[in-house]
């Protein structure tokens, strides 16, 4: 069967959402829009998987963390989709798609036409098996990107309360699973190759810290080495592990996480590709104009520092979404986007952000034997990215404000010794000259010519907003976070 819309969007998550909503906000018409996903469920905000989910007293559960709850507006749930006139089928994998007729081919037969496409996709975990090891049927063998494997993780903890857990992976969700597996009273190990915890994005002097703080709530890490292989009984459930260092580690579950991979086969040969994802202009369109890609597979350009870059994040995902709908619709009056890299995260009691760019010299700042600390990162004697630890909203507002600014930065000594006043200085000082005075000495920051007011107040806007959605998220009784 034919079906004709003028606007359509393939994927289920967190993008497809905000895109929707943007959508109603722009005027779509009722019957011009239509979702499919893959998932039996309306779109919803995957970070929730990874920490309010999982939670063994009150955890979250949808309708809850439907999409855009966050942004203070309504829960988008599927009655949502129908009052607003917008179709979803869900369940339904889409099995080729053709950017030259516009039609795209579900698994069902139908073939759904589109005027404009936006690609949200995602990105899928990566599996045991692409990396040759054997075992990611096993019954006990959990990954989590999406409702179904949160659900099956959930139940294996539940069996296996006061057992023991290897995480596979000292990323994102090796560590967030991590700290869950922790609350629902499991021993847990974690197996990396790496030489500390969150390699691509922490220092090692940071990495101490949160390694230390999971010691202290009793994980084991295992660095330095990986997975050899799995032992699995006869049952089909893995008993153990075997590490390539020889070393056997006992398990009652395994969780993986050891990275993700773009979902963008269906375009391959169409579409122009770059750093692994669709590459895309700064209306988030791609080489073929009448479709867009948006989150995870969007390979974008940063204005802030000159280059192209595909970001894995939540944050970046619902805001290419919603720019690429206002690009759509508003093609005259959309600006060139202009995202600042943020990332966040919570577990246990700690709570962190980080913005821009973690490339250059690191310099460490604050009391790393307390709860408030960070680093900043200076390149070219610019300074382009700042991490903290128990920061506040004051706080998470200079620090976007100072990295979009980008000054220059002469003393490194003073940017240790002043740490968040650094930033809060850069802020809070009138943007009249090309010079703001930090305070304490003869030291000043040279400040990039052009656009202060502008820079500074779009800074704290995006600041405050990234911040709410930190915060809502990290909150266990209002649901949470991927970061």
């Amino acid at each position: 069967m034919w079906r004709d819309f003028v606007y359509v969007i393939v994927g289920g998550g967190v993008a497809a959402g905000y895109a929707a909503l943007e959508f109603t906000k722009k005027g779509v018409s009722h019957g011009q829009l239509c979702i499919i996903s893959n998932e039996t469920v309306a779109p919803y905000e995957r970070p929730a998987l990874s920490k309010g989910f999982l939670f063994p007293e009150a955890p979250a559960r949808l309708p809850g963390f439907h999409t855009c709850v966050g942004a203070n507006e309504e829960k988008l749930t599927p009655n949502w989709y129908t009052e607003h006139g917008i179709e979803l089928i869900l369940g339904t994998r889409v099995i080729s798609a053709d950017t030259r007729l516009k039609t795209l081919l579900t698994a069902t037969g139908d073939t759904i036409t589109y005027k404009y496409l936006i690609i949200a996709t995602g990105a899928r975990a990566l599996k045991l098996e692409e990396i040759g090891i054997n075992g990611s049927n096993a019954e006990n063998v959990c990954y989590l990107r999406d409702l179904a494997d949160a659900t099956k993780l959930v139940n294996m903890m539940r069996v296996c309360t006061g057992g023991t857990a290897i995480v596979i992976g000292g990323g994102y969700i090796g560590m967030e699973c991590a700290a869950s597996l922790v609350m629902n009273k499991i021993k847990v190990t974690m197996v990396f190759p790496g030489s500390y915890c969150m390699d691509r994005l922490f220092s090692p002097k940071i990495a101490r810290y949160y390694e230390d703080f999971y010691k202290s709530k009793g994980v084991n890490f295992i660095k330095g080495t990986s997975l050899s292989s799995l032992v699995i009984n006869l049952d089909g459930k893995v008993t153990g592990a075997k590490l390539k260092d020889g070393r056997y580690v006992h398990a009652d579950m395994v969780v993986v996480g050891i990275g993700a991979r773009p979902n963008t086969s269906l375009f391959e040969g169409q579409l122009t590709f770059e750093n692994g994802g669709i590459q895309v202009n700064s209306q988030m369109q791609s080489s073929k104009t009448s479709v867009y890609a948006v989150g995870d597979i969007a390979s974008f350009p940063v204005k802030l520092f000159g280059d192209t870059r595909r970001l894995e994040h939540v944050d970046a995902a619902r805001k290419t979404a919603k720019h690429a709908v206002s690009a759509i619709m508003e093609p005259k009056t959309t600006p060139d986007f202009d995202y600042m890299p943020f990332f966040y995260s919570r577990v246990f009691s700690l709570s962190w952000q980080f913005y821009g760019d973690n490339v250059g010299e690191v310099v460490h700042f604050g009391d790393f034997s307390g709860t408030k600390f960070g680093a900043y990162w200076v390149n070219d004697n610019r300074l382009v990215g700042c991490f903290l630890e128990g920061g506040g909203n004051e706080d998470y507002v200079a620090i976007a404000d100072a990295i979009r600014l980008k000054p220059v930065v002469l003393d490194l000594g003073e940017l240790e010794r002043k740490g968040v006043d650094f930033v809060l200085a850069v802020g809070q000082k009138p943007p009249v000259s090309p010079t703001v005075c930090c305070g304490g000495g003869d030291s000043s920051i040279p400040l990039k010519k052009g656009g202060y007011l502008w820079y500074a107040v779009s800074g704290i806007v995006v600041a405050a907003s990234a911040a709410a959605f930190a915060y809502w998220y990290a909150d266990s009784g209002s649901l949470y976070r991927y970061g």
